[in-house]
């Protein structure tokens, strides 16, 4: 199969990439000029990684990155949970999409769009496991990431009823090894704890999230390209639990202390307007910000049931994956145990 990936410079597309070289596929990767692109494959059994440079918002570069091309995965996104300008969230989650749906009518080779969505477009799921039936109510975003990716999933839904043949994957947390993005989010906060930049747990515990290895994550994104029926969400989640609780499992695995103090989350949310405004000042992008402690008032667990009856989905646990994180954390020099 002739395989386009949009967004393959980033945490989990690079992954994509190196996996679906691995089963034979041609790979053609959309790229940014400005795009790092260390994690992506080089070579790989003599098979060569495709590049092509373009932004998903330029629908010319998109379309000419689609001809010929059998199957998209649409991947592209920016996932932060606060921009200064936040009108990216739409002009590349929203817009990208729309571009991607575009480039499908003009071309005649495309067979299948498998889209990372995410489970923030199914809204949180207070006090009970939610599957892919439930719909965003759409009265309350904790973040812009949330709302831009709630009107995408719709719109996938309204283009599967139209005939497109479109697959929606809905991601937990991922984690894993490879780029330190707001994507890798659950690694990046290990690393800041572990170097003593954040001392204690994250308020009390009661937030739930579902935490899924990216390798898990990418796996089914193939198995959703060979089995996923056309116009379904599938939830590629995990283990339901709390950042704290993650915590715990760190301190089990690495052998290290567990923490006695616990920080209540309007302390973290001033810390975190602290951070917005050194990105105001600075331009960097905030390591913390109010509406990333927003999502924590709120539980964000899934049964990923569907996919695995589905898409043959097997996520690990929690523990499972961690055990091969902390290793590469300490031989890249991130942390120290």
């Amino acid at each position: 199969m002739k395989v386009l990936v949009t967004g393959a410079s980033g945490f989990f597309g690079g992954r994509l990439c190196h996996a679906l070289l691995r089963d034979g596929h041609s790979v053609r990767a959309f790229v940014r000029l400005s795009s790092n692109l260390s994690y992506l494959p080089t070579r790989l059994d003599n098979v060569a990684l495709e590049i092509t440079y373009g932004d998903i918002t330029d629908y010319p570069s998109l379309l000419e990155a689609c001809v010929g091309c059998n199957v998209v995965f649409h991947a592209a996104a920016v996932v932060e949970s606060w921009l200064r300008d936040p009108s990216m969230f739409f002009s590349v989650n929203v817009g990208g999409l729309k571009n991607v749906l575009r480039a499908y009518k003009e071309t005649d080779t495309i067979e299948k769009i498998v889209y990372t969505s995410s489970f923030f477009a199914l809204g949180s799921t207070d006090g009970h496991i939610a599957d892919e039936s439930q719909m965003h109510t759409g009265k309350y975003f904790c973040t812009e990431y949330e709302k831009s990716k709630t009107i995408a999933d719709k719109i996938a839904l309204d283009a599967a009823k139209e005939g497109v043949p479109i697959v929606s994957v809905c991601p937990g947390v991922m984690y894993g090894p490879g780029k330190l993005t707001c994507g890798n989010m659950l690694v990046r906060t290990f690393v800041e704890r572990f170097n003593g930049r954040l001392p204690g747990y994250l308020g009390d515990g009661s937030d739930r999230f579902s935490f899924v290895h990216v390798d898990d994550v990418v796996t089914s994104h193939i198995s959703a390209m060979e089995k996923g029926q056309i116009g379904e969400r599938y939830l590629l989640t995990g283990e339901n639990a709390s950042f704290n609780e993650a915590f715990d499992i760190a301190s089990t695995i690495t052998n290290t202390k567990r923490s006695w103090l616990n920080i209540p989350l309007f302390m973290i949310e001033l810390y975190g307007w602290l951070f917005v405004l050194f990105c105001l000042i600075t331009g960097k992008p905030p390591l913390v910000s109010p509406p990333a402690v927003d999502t924590m008032r709120h539980q964000w667990a899934y049964s990923c049931e569907k996919a695995k009856r589905d898409l043959n989905y097997k996520p690990r646990s929690l523990s499972e994956g961690l055990k091969e994180v902390f290793p590469w954390l300490k031989n890249m020099g991130a942390i120290k145990y």
